[in-house]
């Protein structure tokens, strides 16, 4: 989301001789030696940031505008780039386009960072932090088998939450610094279009041009009808975050990555948690076989119990010495079943993208559920299904994958298309991760939905699994339930899907969605050395255990004297 915050000096160039340094918000120094966010440390040097602003201001100088289907715009540009929101997938655009010479802004109409910074995956994985400690801690028998005694472990709730928040706040500061250190404009306000190329930014009347303009403006938690929010006995993850309290008693609607993570945080802090879920089975959006794995382990032993193939019609948060109440009817036939008195409800029924207000009917685009409409390279599509030029749209107001690292590889899809290099993302290739305890990752296809692929298109779909039993690092921690397993092609050895419960499996999923970016064939991957003994022996066997037909690709190269 767009942001408006008041924003310190973040660049600080120390020279002795020839090194350089720059200032995070808690004041430490970076060296010109350390590779940030992908780029190359030359980009971190006073000459080359120079080089960056000359070469930006000779390349907006020259640019000129095409005459586009919805009018003619500007002549002269202010911008080579605008990007509308400052969140994971703006900031990542944004450090793209420097890199390949474009003067580039960022219109912020809340704070740096956007959801995933200040009010996602960041302060989130703080508390899951706490809460993994809080469950070695707990776990007399795991504790035992390691020749460990401890006792009388204990948490301190608002110390929980001001390391959430000082997490975010340190991100967000540092975020803000490489943006202005590599000379990113970063514009205070909300972002409006006014018409091809033309942003109006704020309540006052500034409008600013740019050759190009991406939206990012992400998402909101989504609240169904008939659930009312009041911030302190119903929330939203935006409330959950700040664990202001831990109540006993939390239902939690929705059993998604949002739902099982808190599940997660409340039960290792002494929460009793009840999931209601719509569908039929908890955990839908994972691979069956994972899911039922991950309910055995993740739900079964704790203080969980749950409704599934139910609605929460109404939910009324506590007043009065009331508890909240929700009402249940049944997801298919709508009738009444049960009422819950619980002392809070966290809604996780996902998120709704943030797109009004961008005038957007300024440009004949019309949203689909409040998003924004766009083709395999983001490009925005008007209401007749014609591209608007030099129009863009990422992360989770286009709706294609609601991830922070899928809106950042999509701007930076974006920016090499602009500077011309024709590129579309493959979605399939990005991973996604649930930071439970133990972990759940997965890239590309679920077995049902490959098996549904194969018959559509006539290919044979093969399975293999392993298990982290059998894994001697996993072993040497204690942490032996897990299981992987691939989905392929026994034919070419293709890589359809790749799913992973265990111990820092979303550590271990990037092998798998790494070669499914590149291609790479199990034949191939199977030739690859892993060292021993290492959690990634895991993907190791899980590859040398599948059955291809097709010999390896990989040309045999000359022996290298060692």
């Amino acid at each position: 989301m767009q942001s408006s915050i008041s924003l310190s000096s973040s660049y600080a160039s120390t020279v002795s001789g020839q090194r350089h340094a720059f200032s995070l918000s808690d004041g430490s120094l970076i060296p010109s030696t350390i590779r940030f966010c992908g780029l190359r440390r030359q980009a971190f040097t006073s000459s080359s940031l120079n080089h960056h602003c000359r070469r930006r201001r000779q390349h907006s100088a020259a640019v000129t505008a095409a005459l586009s289907n919805n009018g003619t715009g500007p002549t002269l540009f202010d911008y080579d780039l605008l990007i509308i929101g400052a969140g994971v997938g703006g900031h990542g655009a944004a450090l793209h386009a420097v890199e390949k010479g474009l003067k580039t802004a960022i219109v912020e109409g809340d704070v740096v960072g956007g959801t995933c910074v200040n009010r996602g995956c960041v302060p989130s994985k703080a508390l899951l932090a706490v809460s993994g400690r809080m469950r070695e801690l707990r776990d007399d028998h795991h504790l035992k088998s390691l020749g460990l005694q401890v006792s009388g472990a204990g948490y301190d709730r608002q110390a929980v939450a001001d390391h959430a928040n000082n997490l975010a706040s340190k991100i967000r500061g540092n975020l803000t610094n490489s943006l202005k250190a590599l000379g990113v404009d970063i514009l205070t306000g909300f972002g409006t279009i006014l018409g091809p190329q033309k942003v109006k930014v704020g309540s006052s009347n500034k409008v600013v041009t740019a050759k190009d303009i991406i939206i990012a403006t992400g998402s909101v938690p989504f609240v169904p009808k008939g659930i009312e929010v009041d911030g302190k006995t119903v929330i939203t993850s935006d409330h959950a975050l700040k664990l202001e309290t831990v109540p006993d008693w939390v239902a939690i609607v929705g059993s998604g990555y949002i739902g099982l993570e808190f599940s997660d945080v409340y039960t290792a802090l002494g929460s009793e948690v009840t999931f209601i879920e719509a569908l039929d089975q908890l955990m839908p959006g994972f691979d069956p076989e994972i899911s039922k794995l991950a309910q055995r382990v993740l739900i079964n032993p704790r203080n969980i119990d749950y409704h599934t193939g139910v609605f929460a019609s109404k939910i009324t948060p506590a007043r009065n010495g009331k508890p909240v109440t929700i009402e249940l009817i049944d997801a298919k036939t709508k009738e009444q079943k049960d009422t819950l008195e619980v002392d809070a409800a966290l809604i996780a029924t996902g998120r709704a993208p943030f797109t009004q207000g961008l005038g957007l009917e300024n440009i004949d685009v019309v949203t689909q559920r409040g998003f924004v409409p766009v083709d395999e390279r983001m490009r925005v599509l008007d209401a007749n299904g014609n591209l608007v030029p030099h129009l863009y749209c990422i992360g989770d107001a286009n709706g294609k994958m609601m991830l922070a690292h899928a809106a950042s590889a999509q701007g930076i899809s974006v920016v090499e298309q602009v500077t011309g290099r024709d590129h579309v993302l493959n979605h399939l290739s990005i991973p996604a991760a649930c930071f439970t305890h133990p972990e759940i990752s997965m890239v590309g296809l679920t077995e049902p939905q490959a098996r549904e692929k194969g018959e559509k298109e006539g290919f044979e779909v093969s399975v293999a699994k392993t298990s982290f039993k059998a894994n001697t690092k996993a072993l040497a921690e204690n942490e032996g339930e897990g299981l992987a397993k691939l989905i392929y092609r026994p034919d070419t050895g293709e890589i359809l899907g790749v799913h992973i419960f265990g111990l820092h499996a979303a550590d271990l999923i990037h092998e798998a969605s790494n070669a499914i970016a590149l291609g790479t064939c199990i034949q191939d991957i199977k030739l690859a050395v892993h060292a021993h003994p290492t959690l990634s022996e895991v993907l190791d066997e899980l590859f040398k255990s599948a059955k291809v037909k097709a010999q390896a690709s990989a040309p045999v190269k000359e022996a290298v004297a060692v």
